[in-house]
């Protein structure tokens, strides 16, 4: 569509402030919610959904489609009234529902809740910046998939637009992801900044007072500013932003920023450009008056004309026209490249080649090999057999050991440098010092699909992350996230750098997977369970120092033989069996800490005391097996239990109970050598021995 085939008539106008009035209508029932932007927002997003964007309102999960992203999620009536004019699934009853129990009418917009929502955005910031990797996705797949197409012929070739609001430019997420967007010249980017300097303490300028503008100038954004208070009076020149829309499309190699200056809650007599209007019901009064300046009757609430709604409805009609053209590309494309097309196949079917595990790497027993080292060469053979695969870390490559060797960077390739090649189709990702995008990123590559990323930093700047972990978690998808230096044992950094409560509050989060690994032949049988999961997000914490490749039999353990790294994937297995084969203690440890377990069960056997060792890389996963599997593992009969981590002991006490022992640590660290750390603060075997005795002797 070209400026000039933009027809914006009477019924266009109608259709608009209808939309203005059941957002307002919306937030009166419910008597709570965000009115004030989906009232002066009505105009941009009918203009993107019914004159924008390609998509198709029968099939939301189109591979052609472009994706729209509602940053500013508090305003979720912006998209749900236009999911419910364009015909996506929602009707009038589902927003008289909004925000209440069982809606589709969340109060943010839920991915996988509501059809045509691509992400969750509750935490102002986060949509933005998962947009950039959405757009980052998007290029990777065209790489992937049609790599010698002009720009702008590809079936694979498609757009990300972005509302976002004053809070979400203010989020510091969104400085790092713009950053990196600038960087990577990501010319399918189209954010809409709604600029009305109205957030919940009203007036912006009370905290932020920058010039927007020239930020995302230097960043590397193209960026234009219509104002539609500009004449001193509020004109709302649809024209004007469609020509903005179009200008911003034809710039291929930079992101774009369309800043539009509204009035929050426009028309609103009395309320509007406040902040009365930003978080709360107009109130009977004002609503009324809105009403009547809109032309609607004051007395009728969710009203739509026959002709309005007909209008709408007809984008379905629209949208068959374009995906048939759409469609037609992509049946030239995949005759012309059956290979590609049976991997494409293989990505939307969610599958893996039938033998990928032959290409995992096997440790020799005997040899000590960090975790992290391990999880290196196992990210690099099976990224062999995966073009799917693809990741990096914030800056951190050389210690998280995230690289795939031998392929490009995924930057433009003038951004080359002496230690790395880039292509704007490369797989090795440069997250610079930027914890808290890469989490979003990551999750904006996985929503779109349908490719694997993962992004990897130490395990102590998780903090960092742990706003879009969270949200990873409660979208259930399978974001991977690569977290190294797992313990004090990272020695002489120090307690800023030394992880305590992190596992402990990361297994907290609901939905989400921890996974620690005890040596280099678990590592690999857990990377490729994490690759095999599709539902729910995981962070894999391993180790900086070498730890002990554990000799091993083909299956279960039994007599002085250990059980096979395989059993990983059930979170919990029974590594070394007690002695004569009817356990009086058992030591259940994770990571580093199994082989002091290991080591102490020797001692105990010297002592009479027999003790089953339990390896416990996931507690997520351990809870997904049955009663009897676990009661196999942890049978209830046995009560003297003690567990083995180098971190805070809060997710142990209900696997040791109350006449258990935690060999733990609940203080920070300090800066030395590991070995002097583990001794110190008592992460030994002779503590895990000294526990298990004392265990024993309660439970006696």
């Amino acid at each position: 569509m070209t400026l000039s085939e933009l027809q914006w008539e009477e019924i266009d106008r109608r259709a608009v402030d209808t939309a203005r009035i059941l957002a307002a209508d919306a937030v009166e029932k419910v008597g709570n919610g965000h009115p004030g932007t989906a009232m002066s927002l009505a105009p941009l997003a009918y203009l993107l959904y019914q004159r924008v964007l390609r998509h198709d309102p029968t099939d939301t999960d189109w591979l052609g489609r472009d994706r729209f992203i509602l940053s500013a999620g508090h305003s979720s009536l912006t998209q749900y009234v236009q999911l419910y004019l364009g015909g996506f699934g929602l009707e009038l009853d589902d927003l008289k529902s909004l925000r209440t129990w069982g809606s589709k009418t969340p109060g943010h917009p839920e991915y996988g809740h509501t059809k045509g929502v691509e992400i969750t955005t509750g935490p102002l910031g986060q949509g933005l910046a998962s947009a950039v990797g959405f757009a980052y996705a998007s290029r990777y797949e065209r790489g992937l998939f049609d790599p010698e197409a002009a720009a702008g012929t590809s079936p694979f070739d498609h757009f990300v637009y972005v509302i976002a609001g004053d809070g979400d430019l203010q989020e510091g997420i969104t400085s790092e992801a713009g950053s990196l967007a600038g960087h990577q010249q990501l010319g399918n980017l189209i954010t809409f900044y709604d600029s009305n300097q109205i957030s919940i303490e009203d007036d912006t300028n009370v905290a932020f007072t920058e010039d927007v503008a020239a930020r995302y100038e230097a960043y590397g954004w193209h960026v234009q500013t219509i104002d539609w208070k500009k004449s001193g009076e509020y004109v709302e020149d649809v024209a004007e932003l469609f020509a903005a829309v179009e200008a911003a499309k034809g710039e291929t190699d930079k992101p774009s920023l369309i800043i539009l200056k509204t009035i929050i809650g426009w028309p609103s007599p009395g309320k509007q450009n406040s902040g009365k209007i930003h978080g709360s019901a107009l109130g009977a009064d004002e609503l009324a008056a809105t009403k009547k300046v809109l032309g609607f009757d004051p007395e009728e609430t969710f009203v739509v004309a026959d002709d309005v709604i007909a209008h709408t409805r007809a984008l379905a009609d629209r949208a068959a026209e374009v995906r048939a053209a759409w469609q037609k590309s992509f049946d030239a494309w995949a005759d012309a490249n059956p290979e590609r097309k049976t991997l494409l196949d293989r990505l939307e079917a969610k599958d893996l080649p039938a033998d990928i595990a032959s290409a995992l790497p096997v440790f020799e027993a005997g040899k000590e090999v960090s975790t992290r080292a391990a999880s290196g060469q196992v990210i690099n053979a099976l990224a062999a057999e995966l073009p799917e695969l693809w990741g990096g870390s914030a800056d951190l490559a050389e210690s998280n050991l995230t690289t795939i060797k031998g392929a490009k960077s995924f930057i433009p390739s003038e951004w080359s440098t002496h230690e790395w090649s880039g292509s704007p189709y490369g797989r090795v990702l440069h997250f610079g010092i930027r914890e808290h995008a890469m989490g979003a990123i990551i999750n904006g590559i996985v929503l779109h699909g349908p490719t694997r990323a993962f992004g990897g930093t130490f395990l102590i700047f998780s903090d960092y992350m742990r706003p879009s972990v969270r949200l990873a978690a409660l979208m259930n998808i399978p974001s991977i996230f690569v977290w190294t230096h797992d313990s004090v044992a990272l020695g002489e950094d120090g307690p800023t750098h030394q992880p305590i409560e992190q596992l402990a509050t990361l297994r907290a989060i609901p939905n989400f997977t921890v996974v620690r690994p005890a040596d280099a032949n678990e590592t690999s049988v857990v990377w490729l369970e994490l690759l095999r999961r599709h539902a729910g997000p995981a962070g894999i914490a391993l180790t900086r120092q070498n730890i002990p490749v554990f000799a091993r039999g083909a299956g279960a353990a039994s007599g002085d033989t250990f059980a096979s790294a395989d059993n990983a994937t059930k979170g919990a297995y029974v590594l070394a069996e007690a002695p004569n084969g009817t356990p009086d203690v058992i030591l259940i440890a994770t990571g580093s800490e199994v082989q002091l377990a290991v080591a102490a069960r020797e001692t105990l056997a010297a002592d009479g005391i027999n003790a089953r060792v339990v390896s416990a890389p996931s507690l997520e996963w351990f809870d997904e097996q049955d009663a009897a599997y676990r009661e196999s593992v942890l049978p209830a009969a046995v009560a003297a239990r003690v567990s083995v981590e180098a971190g805070s002991d809060l997710t142990w006490r209900g696997i040791v109970g109350d006449n258990g022992r935690s060999v733990a640590i609940d203080h920070f660290g300090a800066s030395a050598d590991y070995k002097t750390l583990f001794q110190e603060f008592g992460i030994t075997t002779e503590a895990v021995v000294e526990a298990a005795r004392a265990t024993v002797k309660e439970n006696a």
